[in-house]
């Protein structure tokens, strides 16, 4: 009978892989919060965002901006729970991380420079989550 070996990580290793968590958790932060200020200035209908009349994905600034605010208000939960260490909090940093990105880009053409930006986050979040292995017990 073969066994199989179990591979052991270094304290190097692990603490890389630590960074990386605490690395999403801030960006899914930065990434709610600006989010967040997202949505408000949607709601409040504010001047900074493009009109678009022929964008097939068409919805009022402040179907944006709440659907922005319940978004953003999520990660920063989220957040809170990769900074606790949760595993709850990975698989869903994950899946809020991917709908963020999907948002910012259904609603690139309201402000372009922003989305690209939190598309950007987004997709860091996303790694950062994923090529992280705890170490087998």
């Amino acid at each position: 009978m073969a066994q199989t070996a179990r591979r052991q990580y270094s304290d190097s290793t692990q603490d890389l892989a630590g960074g990386l968590v605490a690395f999403a958790a801030v960006m899914l932060a930065i990434s709610g919060v600006l989010d967040l200020l997202r949505g408000i200035m949607g709601i409040a209908e504010d001047e900074v965002f493009l009109s678009t009349p022929d964008y097939t994905f068409v919805w009022s600034t402040t179907g944006w901006g709440w659907a922005h605010l319940v978004l953003g208000a999520v990660s920063i939960a989220v957040a809170a729970g990769l900074f606790r260490g949760a595993l709850w909090a990975r698989v869903a940093g994950v899946v809020m991380a991917s709908v963020l990105l999907v948002a910012n880009f259904l609603s690139l053409p309201y402000y372009p420079i922003w989305s690209i930006v939190l598309i950007g986050l987004c997709a860091l979040v996303i790694w950062a989550l994923s090529v992280y292995r705890r170490a087998p017990v």
